[in-house]
């Protein structure tokens, strides 16, 4: 054995070799099972698919980099739950793709934003933050009022998201160019903030 030792560790290139397959073997002894864990996760009640005008609002709030400054995971800690609402669970995550989680957090968590403010509110803070929150750092998104959303474009990624496993039918496909027109972008990110955290989990 001392042999078999002393000949790989005098062979870099055979060493390179099986460093290269052990660390290969332990990866997928951790990625497999988490793969098989993600197929298990199961939608929270009530959780369906984005409609087609959240989707689009889903998209420009991506997009746009919102996630930078904004994480939708609330955190079991105590100080989180009083300040925002029940822990986030993975079964309120699995239509997001990619999903908002993080740690990241110049402005709030917005997991639980959904029917917190107006819609009106949701407008004007976007259109010119500081007419709502004067201490706010957060940019004017002045261009999204005046942005229409992209009909086929949403029904493109729909059909997209449907061929990855999200239940959309045909027919909401089909529907989803006349479900979002005369629609602007900035309807739509409003649609789509104020759907986050309705299907949150109930109690602690």
């Amino acid at each position: 054995m001392s042999q078999f030792h002393e000949k790989i560790e005098k062979n870099v290139g055979l060493m390179a070799v099986l460093i290269a397959v052990a660390v290969s073997f332990g990866g997928l002894a951790e990625i497999i099972p988490l793969m098989y864990q993600a197929e298990a996760i199961k939608p929270s009640p009530g959780v369906v698919p984005y409609p087609a005008l959240q989707l689009a609002g889903r998209d420009i709030y991506v997009r746009e980099g919102c996630y930078n400054c904004h994480s939708q995971m609330i955190r079991t800690l105590r100080f989180e739950t009083e300040r925002y609402g029940h822990y986030s669970v993975a079964g309120e995550s699995v239509y997001d793709r990619p999903f908002q989680w993080g740690s990241k957090r110049t402005g709030p968590d917005l997991a639980r934003v959904g029917g917190k403010y107006s819609d009106d509110w949701q407008r004007v803070h976007l259109n010119n933050p500081r007419d709502v929150v004067p201490e706010s750092n957060m940019p004017a998104f002045t261009w999204l009022a005046g942005a229409p959303v992209d009909g086929p474009e949403i029904a493109r990624h729909m059909r997209g998201l449907q061929r990855l496993g999200d239940p959309y039918t045909d027919a909401e496909i089909a529907a989803a160019p006349a479900a979002v027109a005369g629609h602007t972008e900035l309807d739509a990110v409003v649609a789509y903030l104020q759907a986050l955290g309705k299907n949150a989990p109930k109690g602690d």
